[in-house]
């Protein structure tokens, strides 16, 4: 049974529909992508899959639980899904400490408990050091830390990340790929949505691509890639396909580095071997 199972969502503003019987699905500890162009409706998407909006027909189902009806609370508190707004969502004039603590406080937390869960998630995210730091004068990517810190808080079972590259530097974006990748290695879910399409793919196991309103594809960053429809309407025919008849790639690095190829239209040095 899927973690997370979207079924035949649809969504109407006035005379217009814009998500169109939409289905997908997520798997425990698998991080996977809701892509498409602007107004293709997979933001309208997001939106109902965390509860920020109601469907006018469809089911979103957490585990066994049809959440569909779910505040947006709801689903965090009792079905473990965690989201990341693409705003910033800390307490500006609060603390990174604060920050965490103050969730925890609101959770019931005992004293203890919030200390030592609080020491381990600045140290995990590498935060440890910016404690007594204003939120407001964090850099876009220490603050991209503390949202996600924030939301493993409490400890939710799939994470739900609106354009979390957003606003931020190359190395940073990096940094934060990484955090993804280790939240999935804990068995943590991921959905992700975001215009970075190259470092959307780098991390994701399997992705959906929208337009109007409709799935167009999906399957794994390969699978997207080479589908025809996907590169004319969305990812654009400068794309290098030849990579995928060649022979299986031996290491991540130069597994990276051709999807990487493919989404610049440049040849990698592994593949011109």
């Amino acid at each position: 049974m899927s973690l997370l199972r979207v079924s035949g969502l649809v969504k109407n503003y006035g005379r217009r529909r814009v998500v169109d019987g939409v289905d997908f699905h997520v798997e425990q500890g698998e991080i996977v992508g809701l892509l498409g162009p602007n107004g293709a409706g997979k933001t309208t998407t997001f939106r109902m899959t965390c509860g920020m909006a109601e469907p006018d027909a469809g089911t979103v189902t957490l585990g066994e639980q049809d959440v569909t009806e779910w505040p947006m609370y709801a689903r965090a508190r009792d079905g473990g899904m965690g989201y990341l707004a693409q705003e910033s969502s800390v307490f500006r004039k609060l603390s990174v400490q604060n920050n965490l603590l103050g969730v925890m406080e609101m959770l019931g937390m005992d004293r203890k408990t919030r200390r030592n869960r609080c020491e381990e998630l600045l140290e995990q995210f590498g935060i440890t050091k910016l404690r007594r730091s204003k939120a407001m004068s964090l850099s876009g990517g220490e603050r991209r830390r503390l949202e996600i810190a924030r939301c493993l808080v409490s400890d939710p079972k799939i994470i739900l990340l609106d354009e979390p590259f957003t606003g931020i530097d190359p190395v940073t974006i990096s940094s934060i790929q990484n955090i993804i990748r280790d939240l999935r290695s804990r068995g943590i879910s991921i959905l992700i949505t975001d215009h970075q399409v190259r470092e959307t793919l780098e991390i994701t196991d399997r992705s959906y691509v929208i337009r109007e309103g409709q799935v167009l594809c999906h399957g794994t960053p390969d699978a997207v890639l080479q589908n025809p429809d996907a590169r004319k309407y969305y990812f654009g025919e400068g794309i290098d396909m030849g990579i995928a008849t060649q022979p299986k790639l031996s290491t991540p690095h130069s597994r990276l580095a051709a999807l990487r190829g493919r989404l610049t239209g440049k040849q990698s040095s592994d593949d011109a071997a």
